[in-house]
Protein backbone atom coordinates (compact mmCIF):
# COMPACT_ATOMS: atom_id res chain seq x y z
CA UNK A 1 0.00 0.00 0.00
CA UNK A 2 1.33 3.21 -0.95
CA UNK A 3 2.23 5.81 2.06
CA UNK A 4 -0.42 8.69 1.57
CA UNK A 5 1.58 11.94 1.04
CA UNK A 6 0.63 15.29 3.19
CA UNK A 7 1.37 19.02 3.12
CA UNK A 8 0.71 21.81 5.02
CA UNK A 9 -1.46 24.14 3.59
CA UNK A 10 -2.10 27.83 5.18
CA UNK A 11 -5.73 28.70 5.24
CA UNK A 12 -5.23 32.16 4.84
CA UNK A 13 -2.53 33.01 1.66
CA UNK A 14 -2.97 29.39 0.18
CA UNK A 15 0.60 28.80 0.47
CA UNK A 16 2.08 25.35 0.92
CA UNK A 17 4.87 24.11 3.35
CA UNK A 18 6.59 20.46 3.50
CA UNK A 19 6.16 20.59 7.44
CA UNK A 20 4.24 22.60 9.79
CA UNK A 21 5.54 25.29 11.26
CA UNK A 22 3.77 28.12 13.91
CA UNK A 23 4.10 31.02 11.26
CA UNK A 24 3.51 30.75 7.57
CA UNK A 25 6.26 31.47 5.63
CA UNK A 26 4.65 33.00 2.90
CA UNK A 27 2.28 35.51 4.43
CA UNK A 28 3.69 35.46 8.01
CA UNK A 29 0.16 34.73 9.69
CA UNK A 30 0.44 32.71 12.78
CA UNK A 31 -1.56 29.39 13.10
CA UNK A 32 -2.69 28.93 10.03
CA UNK A 33 -1.00 25.87 8.55
CA UNK A 34 -3.33 23.46 8.03
CA UNK A 35 -2.37 19.34 6.87
CA UNK A 36 -3.80 17.88 3.79
CA UNK A 37 -3.27 15.22 1.60
CA UNK A 38 -1.72 15.64 -2.18
CA UNK A 39 -3.68 13.63 -4.16
CA UNK A 40 -2.09 11.72 -7.55
CA UNK A 41 -3.17 13.29 -10.41
CA UNK A 42 -6.06 11.57 -12.28
CA UNK A 43 -6.08 10.84 -16.11
CA UNK A 44 -5.43 13.75 -18.23
CA UNK A 45 -5.60 15.52 -15.17
CA UNK A 46 -8.89 16.13 -16.09
CA UNK A 47 -9.71 17.49 -12.51
CA UNK A 48 -7.88 20.57 -13.39
CA UNK A 49 -9.53 21.22 -16.83
CA UNK A 50 -10.51 24.44 -17.43
CA UNK A 51 -13.68 25.27 -18.15
CA UNK A 52 -12.73 27.27 -21.21
CA UNK A 53 -10.66 24.90 -22.33
CA UNK A 54 -12.42 25.08 -26.34
CA UNK A 55 -11.53 28.65 -26.30
CA UNK A 56 -7.85 28.72 -25.11
CA UNK A 57 -6.73 29.82 -29.13
CA UNK A 58 -4.50 32.51 -29.11
CA UNK A 59 -6.71 35.75 -30.62
CA UNK A 60 -6.16 39.13 -31.14
CA UNK A 61 -7.81 41.29 -28.32
CA UNK A 62 -9.38 43.46 -31.11
CA UNK A 63 -11.23 40.31 -32.51
CA UNK A 64 -13.31 39.35 -29.36
CA UNK A 65 -16.74 39.82 -29.33
CA UNK A 66 -17.55 41.98 -26.48
CA UNK A 67 -21.45 41.55 -26.16
CA UNK A 68 -22.82 43.41 -22.88
CA UNK A 69 -24.22 40.52 -20.56
CA UNK A 70 -27.88 40.25 -20.27
CA UNK A 71 -28.68 40.42 -16.21
CA UNK A 72 -31.66 39.17 -14.34
CA UNK A 73 -33.22 41.17 -11.81
CA UNK A 74 -33.20 40.02 -8.54
CA UNK A 75 -36.57 41.21 -7.24
CA UNK A 76 -34.94 42.82 -4.39
CA UNK A 77 -33.85 46.32 -5.47
CA UNK A 78 -30.89 47.17 -2.75
CA UNK A 79 -29.42 43.35 -3.99
CA UNK A 80 -29.72 44.54 -7.66
CA UNK A 81 -27.62 47.77 -6.84
CA UNK A 82 -24.92 45.90 -5.19
CA UNK A 83 -24.91 43.20 -7.87
CA UNK A 84 -24.60 46.46 -10.53
CA UNK A 85 -27.93 45.58 -11.79
CA UNK A 86 -29.22 42.07 -11.62
CA UNK A 87 -26.97 38.50 -11.66
CA UNK A 88 -25.00 37.63 -14.67
CA UNK A 89 -25.47 33.90 -16.31
CA UNK A 90 -22.39 31.94 -15.23
CA UNK A 91 -21.18 34.30 -12.38
CA UNK A 92 -20.63 32.95 -9.37
CA UNK A 93 -21.32 35.25 -6.04
CA UNK A 94 -19.85 34.86 -2.15
CA UNK A 95 -21.85 36.12 0.74
CA UNK A 96 -20.43 36.07 3.65
CA UNK A 97 -21.67 37.69 7.34
CA UNK A 98 -22.00 37.25 10.84
CA UNK A 99 -24.05 34.36 12.22
CA UNK A 100 -27.97 35.18 12.46
CA UNK A 101 -27.44 38.91 10.70
CA UNK A 102 -29.61 37.18 7.38
CA UNK A 103 -27.75 35.59 4.68
CA UNK A 104 -30.20 32.86 4.33
CA UNK A 105 -32.73 34.86 5.10
CA UNK A 106 -32.02 37.56 2.10
CA UNK A 107 -31.29 34.53 -0.43
CA UNK A 108 -34.02 32.50 0.69
CA UNK A 109 -36.49 35.51 -0.38
CA UNK A 110 -34.19 36.22 -3.70
CA UNK A 111 -34.41 33.00 -4.95
CA UNK A 112 -38.46 32.63 -4.20
CA UNK A 113 -38.96 35.82 -6.18
CA UNK A 114 -36.24 34.70 -9.06
CA UNK A 115 -38.49 30.79 -9.10
CA UNK A 116 -41.54 32.81 -10.34
CA UNK A 117 -39.37 33.68 -14.09
CA UNK A 118 -36.77 31.15 -13.35
CA UNK A 119 -36.02 27.21 -12.68
CA UNK A 120 -33.96 27.44 -9.18
CA UNK A 121 -32.21 25.19 -6.95
CA UNK A 122 -31.73 25.99 -3.13
CA UNK A 123 -28.90 23.58 -2.08
CA UNK A 124 -29.08 23.36 1.90
CA UNK A 125 -25.94 22.18 3.73
CA UNK A 126 -26.84 23.16 7.54
CA UNK A 127 -30.36 22.89 7.42
CA UNK A 128 -32.64 20.15 7.05
CA UNK A 129 -35.36 20.30 4.25
CA UNK A 130 -38.29 20.93 7.76
CA UNK A 131 -35.84 23.54 8.88
CA UNK A 132 -35.86 25.25 5.58
CA UNK A 133 -39.66 24.95 5.02
CA UNK A 134 -40.71 26.60 8.09
CA UNK A 135 -38.36 29.90 7.86
CA UNK A 136 -40.48 29.87 4.60
CA UNK A 137 -43.44 29.63 6.20
CA UNK A 138 -42.87 32.11 8.84
CA UNK A 139 -41.36 34.32 6.32
CA UNK A 140 -44.77 34.38 4.22
CA UNK A 141 -42.61 33.42 1.30
CA UNK A 142 -44.40 31.60 -1.76
CA UNK A 143 -42.33 28.78 -2.47
CA UNK A 144 -44.34 26.58 -4.67
CA UNK A 145 -41.87 26.25 -7.51
CA UNK A 146 -38.61 26.29 -5.55
CA UNK A 147 -36.91 23.41 -5.76
CA UNK A 148 -35.10 22.23 -2.71
CA UNK A 149 -32.11 20.03 -1.90
CA UNK A 150 -30.78 19.09 1.93
CA UNK A 151 -27.20 17.42 0.48
CA UNK A 152 -23.41 18.58 1.26
CA UNK A 153 -21.92 16.12 -1.26
CA UNK A 154 -20.68 18.11 -4.28
CA UNK A 155 -20.93 15.26 -6.52
CA UNK A 156 -24.69 14.56 -5.58
CA UNK A 157 -25.35 18.13 -6.02
CA UNK A 158 -23.91 18.39 -9.54
CA UNK A 159 -26.06 15.52 -10.45
CA UNK A 160 -29.33 16.97 -8.77
CA UNK A 161 -28.24 20.21 -11.21
CA UNK A 162 -27.66 18.22 -14.24
CA UNK A 163 -31.34 16.83 -14.40
CA UNK A 164 -32.94 19.95 -13.48
CA UNK A 165 -31.07 22.73 -15.43
CA UNK A 166 -31.85 25.37 -13.25
CA UNK A 167 -31.04 29.19 -13.86
CA UNK A 168 -30.14 30.31 -10.54
CA UNK A 169 -28.58 27.91 -7.85
CA UNK A 170 -27.63 28.73 -3.50
CA UNK A 171 -25.45 26.65 -1.90
CA UNK A 172 -25.73 27.17 1.94
CA UNK A 173 -22.78 27.29 2.93
CA UNK A 174 -19.93 26.64 1.04
CA UNK A 175 -18.14 25.71 4.50
CA UNK A 176 -20.40 22.73 4.90
CA UNK A 177 -19.74 21.32 1.37
CA UNK A 178 -17.38 18.40 0.67
CA UNK A 179 -16.32 16.04 -2.05
CA UNK A 180 -15.07 12.49 -2.60
CA UNK A 181 -12.14 13.43 -4.14
CA UNK A 182 -10.61 14.78 -0.94
CA UNK A 183 -10.09 12.67 2.36
CA UNK A 184 -10.19 15.69 4.92
CA UNK A 185 -13.35 17.20 6.36
CA UNK A 186 -15.75 19.47 5.62
CA UNK A 187 -14.63 22.66 6.60
CA UNK A 188 -11.01 22.03 6.28
CA UNK A 189 -8.98 24.37 3.55
CA UNK A 190 -8.35 22.04 0.77
CA UNK A 191 -12.21 20.79 0.96
CA UNK A 192 -13.21 24.34 0.98
CA UNK A 193 -11.17 25.10 -2.20
CA UNK A 194 -11.78 21.92 -4.16
CA UNK A 195 -15.61 22.10 -3.33
CA UNK A 196 -15.80 25.79 -4.54
CA UNK A 197 -13.19 24.95 -7.80
CA UNK A 198 -15.85 22.27 -8.98
CA UNK A 199 -18.81 24.48 -8.55
CA UNK A 200 -17.35 27.39 -10.15
CA UNK A 201 -16.35 25.53 -13.05
CA UNK A 202 -19.98 23.50 -13.25
CA UNK A 203 -21.16 27.47 -12.95
CA UNK A 204 -19.13 28.48 -15.93
CA UNK A 205 -19.71 25.39 -18.05
CA UNK A 206 -23.69 25.46 -17.70
CA UNK A 207 -24.19 29.64 -17.18
CA UNK A 208 -26.07 29.05 -13.85
CA UNK A 209 -25.66 31.81 -11.76
CA UNK A 210 -24.73 30.79 -8.38
CA UNK A 211 -24.31 31.87 -5.03
CA UNK A 212 -22.38 30.83 -2.73
CA UNK A 213 -22.78 31.81 1.41
CA UNK A 214 -19.78 31.69 3.33
CA UNK A 215 -19.03 31.88 7.25
CA UNK A 216 -16.94 34.97 8.61
CA UNK A 217 -13.84 35.07 11.33
CA UNK A 218 -13.71 36.67 14.31
CA UNK A 219 -11.81 39.12 12.32
CA UNK A 220 -14.82 39.56 9.88
CA UNK A 221 -12.95 38.32 7.15
CA UNK A 222 -14.69 34.82 5.07
CA UNK A 223 -13.33 31.63 6.60
CA UNK A 224 -11.17 29.48 4.79
CA UNK A 225 -8.39 30.07 2.06
CA UNK A 226 -8.46 33.34 1.15
CA UNK A 227 -7.84 31.93 -2.58
CA UNK A 228 -11.80 31.53 -2.50
CA UNK A 229 -12.64 35.13 -3.00
CA UNK A 230 -10.33 35.19 -5.61
CA UNK A 231 -11.86 32.20 -7.44
CA UNK A 232 -15.44 34.00 -7.52
CA UNK A 233 -17.04 36.97 -9.42
CA UNK A 234 -18.06 39.13 -6.91
CA UNK A 235 -17.86 39.22 -3.08
CA UNK A 236 -20.57 40.39 -1.03
CA UNK A 237 -20.26 41.27 3.17
CA UNK A 238 -23.21 41.39 4.92
CA UNK A 239 -23.13 43.27 7.84
CA UNK A 240 -25.05 44.82 11.32
CA UNK A 241 -25.36 45.27 14.81
CA UNK A 242 -26.86 43.10 16.67
CA UNK A 243 -29.15 45.23 18.48
CA UNK A 244 -30.01 47.12 15.14
CA UNK A 245 -32.88 45.95 12.86
CA UNK A 246 -31.00 47.37 9.74
CA UNK A 247 -28.31 45.34 7.57
CA UNK A 248 -26.35 46.69 5.25
CA UNK A 249 -24.18 44.63 2.47
CA UNK A 250 -21.75 45.37 0.42
CA UNK A 251 -19.64 44.90 -2.77
CA UNK A 252 -15.79 44.37 -2.45
CA UNK A 253 -15.16 42.88 -5.39
CA UNK A 254 -17.25 42.96 -8.40
CA UNK A 255 -16.00 41.65 -11.92
CA UNK A 256 -19.63 42.92 -13.46
CA UNK A 257 -20.41 45.88 -12.17
CA UNK A 258 -18.68 48.67 -9.29
CA UNK A 259 -17.28 47.48 -6.20
CA UNK A 260 -17.86 49.60 -3.10
CA UNK A 261 -21.47 50.07 -3.29
CA UNK A 262 -23.79 49.92 -0.24
CA UNK A 263 -27.53 47.78 -0.17
CA UNK A 264 -29.17 49.01 3.15
CA UNK A 265 -32.11 46.50 4.57
CA UNK A 266 -34.59 46.56 7.47
CA UNK A 267 -35.37 42.99 9.13
CA UNK A 268 -38.78 42.69 9.69
CA UNK A 269 -41.11 40.21 10.65
CA UNK A 270 -41.51 39.07 7.42
CA UNK A 271 -38.04 39.27 6.47
CA UNK A 272 -35.62 42.19 5.05
CA UNK A 273 -37.33 45.16 3.29
CA UNK A 274 -35.12 47.24 0.70
CA UNK A 275 -34.41 50.92 2.33
CA UNK A 276 -34.66 53.07 -0.85
CA UNK A 277 -33.97 56.31 1.43
CA UNK A 278 -31.20 55.17 3.78
CA UNK A 279 -30.28 58.65 4.59
CA UNK A 280 -33.47 59.89 6.20
CA UNK A 281 -33.21 56.46 8.05
CA UNK A 282 -29.73 57.46 9.88
CA UNK A 283 -30.84 61.07 10.17
CA UNK A 284 -34.70 59.72 11.77
CA UNK A 285 -33.25 60.73 15.48
CA UNK A 286 -30.80 63.53 14.65
CA UNK A 287 -31.07 66.91 16.34
CA UNK A 288 -29.03 69.88 15.59
CA UNK A 289 -28.92 71.76 18.75
CA UNK A 290 -27.10 68.92 20.90
CA UNK A 291 -23.37 69.85 21.12
CA UNK A 292 -20.79 67.44 19.18
CA UNK A 293 -23.58 66.40 16.32
CA UNK A 294 -22.78 66.84 12.79
CA UNK A 295 -24.00 65.80 9.82
CA UNK A 296 -21.66 64.30 6.80
CA UNK A 297 -22.40 63.18 2.94
CA UNK A 298 -20.39 60.52 2.30
CA UNK A 299 -20.39 58.28 -0.71
CA UNK A 300 -20.56 54.68 -0.63
CA UNK A 301 -20.44 53.58 -4.70
CA UNK A 302 -22.78 55.41 -6.80
CA UNK A 303 -24.81 57.00 -3.83
CA UNK A 304 -24.36 59.67 -1.95
CA UNK A 305 -25.27 59.14 2.27
CA UNK A 306 -26.00 61.56 5.46
CA UNK A 307 -24.46 60.28 8.42
CA UNK A 308 -24.72 62.33 11.83
CA UNK A 309 -20.88 61.59 13.47
CA UNK A 310 -21.36 61.99 17.49
CA UNK A 311 -18.28 63.21 19.24
CA UNK A 312 -17.61 63.28 23.08
CA UNK A 313 -14.61 65.12 24.62
CA UNK A 314 -14.14 64.86 27.98
CA UNK A 315 -12.04 65.32 30.56
CA UNK A 316 -9.73 62.90 31.14
CA UNK A 317 -9.75 60.79 34.75
CA UNK A 318 -6.70 58.07 34.14
CA UNK A 319 -3.30 58.41 32.96
CA UNK A 320 -4.06 58.29 29.61
CA UNK A 321 -6.14 60.15 27.47
CA UNK A 322 -8.78 57.72 25.72
CA UNK A 323 -9.25 57.80 22.09
CA UNK A 324 -12.32 55.47 20.85
CA UNK A 325 -14.01 55.34 17.40
CA UNK A 326 -17.39 53.40 16.34
CA UNK A 327 -17.49 53.54 12.64
CA UNK A 328 -14.75 55.45 11.63
CA UNK A 329 -11.30 55.11 10.53
CA UNK A 330 -8.91 54.73 14.02
CA UNK A 331 -5.78 55.55 13.13
CA UNK A 332 -6.56 58.98 11.48
CA UNK A 333 -8.48 60.02 14.84
CA UNK A 334 -4.53 60.99 16.75
CA UNK A 335 -3.74 62.86 13.45
CA UNK A 336 -6.52 64.76 13.33
CA UNK A 337 -6.32 65.77 16.68
CA UNK A 338 -2.68 67.01 15.96
CA UNK A 339 -3.60 69.06 12.70
CA UNK A 340 -6.71 70.86 15.08
CA UNK A 341 -3.56 71.24 18.30
CA UNK A 342 -1.54 72.45 15.25
CA UNK A 343 -3.43 74.86 13.31
CA UNK A 344 -6.58 75.90 15.07
CA UNK A 345 -5.01 76.24 18.53
CA UNK A 346 -7.59 74.11 20.27
CA UNK A 347 -5.82 71.20 22.44
CA UNK A 348 -7.39 67.88 23.38
CA UNK A 349 -3.91 66.29 25.11
CA UNK A 350 -5.61 66.15 28.42
CA UNK A 351 -9.34 64.95 26.87
CA UNK A 352 -10.90 61.67 26.56
CA UNK A 353 -12.48 61.62 22.59
CA UNK A 354 -15.19 59.01 21.74
CA UNK A 355 -16.16 58.92 17.82
CA UNK A 356 -19.80 57.35 16.65
CA UNK A 357 -20.93 57.17 13.06
CA UNK A 358 -24.77 56.93 13.86
CA UNK A 359 -26.51 53.64 12.68
CA UNK A 360 -23.97 51.26 12.33
CA UNK A 361 -22.60 52.34 9.21
CA UNK A 362 -18.85 52.27 8.60
CA UNK A 363 -17.15 55.23 7.22
CA UNK A 364 -13.64 54.58 5.60
CA UNK A 365 -13.26 57.51 3.31
CA UNK A 366 -11.03 60.50 4.16
CA UNK A 367 -14.00 63.02 3.12
CA UNK A 368 -15.16 62.85 7.36
CA UNK A 369 -11.99 64.32 8.27
CA UNK A 370 -14.10 68.17 8.31
CA UNK A 371 -17.11 67.04 10.03
CA UNK A 372 -14.74 64.97 12.72
CA UNK A 373 -12.88 68.15 13.71
CA UNK A 374 -16.22 70.26 13.94
CA UNK A 375 -18.17 67.18 15.78
CA UNK A 376 -14.84 67.35 18.36
CA UNK A 377 -14.86 70.80 18.49
CA UNK A 378 -18.64 71.29 19.25
CA UNK A 379 -18.33 68.62 21.85
CA UNK A 380 -15.41 70.64 23.45
CA UNK A 381 -16.92 74.09 23.37
CA UNK A 382 -19.88 72.90 24.78
CA UNK A 383 -22.00 74.48 21.90
CA UNK A 384 -24.15 73.34 18.64
CA UNK A 385 -23.32 73.78 15.24
CA UNK A 386 -25.06 76.04 13.25
CA UNK A 387 -28.95 74.59 12.31
CA UNK A 388 -29.10 72.47 9.34
CA UNK A 389 -25.44 72.00 8.73
CA UNK A 390 -24.01 69.48 6.71
CA UNK A 391 -20.10 69.35 6.12
CA UNK A 392 -17.52 67.45 4.67
CA UNK A 393 -13.76 67.96 3.28
CA UNK A 394 -10.52 65.76 3.75
CA UNK A 395 -7.96 67.50 5.98
CA UNK A 396 -4.30 67.29 5.02
CA UNK A 397 -1.46 67.20 8.22
CA UNK A 398 -0.51 71.05 7.07
CA UNK A 399 -4.13 71.91 8.12
CA UNK A 400 -5.50 72.29 4.46
CA UNK A 401 -9.00 71.26 3.29
CA UNK A 402 -8.45 68.87 0.10
CA UNK A 403 -11.53 68.51 -2.04
CA UNK A 404 -13.32 64.82 -2.11
CA UNK A 405 -14.68 62.95 -5.21
CA UNK A 406 -18.78 63.98 -5.88
CA UNK A 407 -18.93 67.08 -4.47
CA UNK A 408 -21.91 68.09 -6.82
CA UNK A 409 -23.79 64.63 -6.09
CA UNK A 410 -23.36 65.10 -2.13
CA UNK A 411 -24.80 68.63 -2.54
CA UNK A 412 -27.56 67.74 -4.31
CA UNK A 413 -28.87 65.00 -1.76
CA UNK A 414 -28.33 67.71 0.82
CA UNK A 415 -30.09 69.92 -0.55
CA UNK A 416 -32.86 67.06 -1.36
CA UNK A 417 -33.26 66.60 2.60
CA UNK A 418 -33.74 69.67 3.31
CA UNK A 419 -30.50 71.34 4.51
CA UNK A 420 -29.75 74.91 4.00
CA UNK A 421 -25.77 75.09 5.09
CA UNK A 422 -23.12 73.43 4.04
CA UNK A 423 -19.08 73.85 4.80
CA UNK A 424 -17.02 72.12 1.85
CA UNK A 425 -13.73 73.04 -0.13
CA UNK A 426 -13.44 75.22 -1.85
CA UNK A 427 -12.89 73.57 -5.07
CA UNK A 428 -15.94 71.36 -4.13
CA UNK A 429 -18.19 74.43 -4.39
CA UNK A 430 -20.32 74.93 -7.20
CA UNK A 431 -19.73 77.43 -10.39
CA UNK A 432 -23.16 78.80 -10.27
CA UNK A 433 -24.43 79.27 -6.99
CA UNK A 434 -28.37 78.83 -9.10
CA UNK A 435 -27.58 75.49 -9.20
CA UNK A 436 -28.56 75.10 -5.61
CA UNK A 437 -30.79 77.58 -5.03
CA UNK A 438 -32.07 76.21 -1.13
CA UNK A 439 -28.53 75.75 0.05
CA UNK A 440 -25.71 78.17 1.04
CA UNK A 441 -22.38 76.92 0.57
CA UNK A 442 -19.34 78.19 2.18
CA UNK A 443 -16.14 77.38 0.40
CA UNK A 444 -13.41 76.67 2.91
CA UNK A 445 -9.12 75.96 1.84
CA UNK A 446 -7.74 75.57 5.85
CA UNK A 447 -8.84 74.25 9.65
CA UNK A 448 -8.84 77.40 10.58
CA UNK A 449 -11.28 78.63 7.72
CA UNK A 450 -13.48 75.70 8.36
CA UNK A 451 -13.95 76.64 12.50
CA UNK A 452 -14.27 80.00 11.84
CA UNK A 453 -17.67 79.05 9.68
CA UNK A 454 -18.88 76.47 11.79
CA UNK A 455 -19.61 79.84 14.31
CA UNK A 456 -21.60 81.69 12.05
CA UNK A 457 -25.51 81.53 12.15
Amino acid sequence: MVKQKTQFQCRSCGGQSPKWQGRCPHCGEWNTLEETIVLPAANGNSRFQSWASGQSAVQLLAEVSAVEVQRTPTGMNELDRVLGGGLVDGAVILLGGDPGIGKSTLLLQTIALLAEEESVLYVSGEESAQQVALRAQRLGIQADRVHLLAEIRVEAISAAIARLNPKVVVIDSIQTMYSDSITSAPGSVSQVRECAAQLTRLAKQQGISMLLVGHVTKDGAIAGPRVLEHMVDTVLYFEGETHSNYRMIRAIKNRFGAANELGVFAMTEKGLKGVSNPSALFLSSYRDDVPGSCVLVTQEGSRPLLVEIQALVDDAHGFAPKRLTVGLAQERLAMLLAVLNRHAGIACYDQDVFLNAVGGVKITEPAADLAVILAMLSSHRNRPLPEKLIVFGEVGLSGEIRPVPRGQERLREAEKLGFTHAIVPVANCPKRAADFPGLTIIGVNSVQEGVDASRRN
